[in-house]
């Protein structure tokens, strides 16, 4: 008899149970995203990755699904990868001109 924790069982499973994480989610830039922004130009490609976020963008408009690092560096990382920044929010909280200025700063 097997045991239950023997990696021959535990494999399959934790793959059929964690596997979907292991996806990578992305979020349109209209709905359901975590974060969002408005940048000064359009990014040159519609998709991108920036700070291990993928990023979705729809001219200037652009969204993300959560990501595990301070809202304010995945901004930095955004503005690094897209160009400037016009307005931020995470989570529904719109980044304040300090915290925008902060964001852009970094290139």
């Amino acid at each position: 008899m097997a045991k239950l924790s023997s990696p021959s069982l535990l494999l399959p499973l934790l793959a059929a149970l964690g596997g979907i994480a292991l996806i990578p989610v992305t979020a349109s830039a209209a709905g359901g995203s975590y974060y969002r922004a408005e940048l000064t130009s359009p990014p040159k490609a519609a998709k991108f990755v920036a700070r291990d976020i993928i990023w979705s963008c729809d001219g200037l408009n652009c969204g993300a699904g959560r990501g595990t690092s301070r809202p304010l560096l995945i901004c930095t990382g955004l503005a690094r990868e897209a160009g400037e920044v016009k307005s931020f929010t995470a989570n529904g909280k719109a980044f304040e001109a300090d915290e925008l200025a902060l964001c852009n700063k970094v290139k």
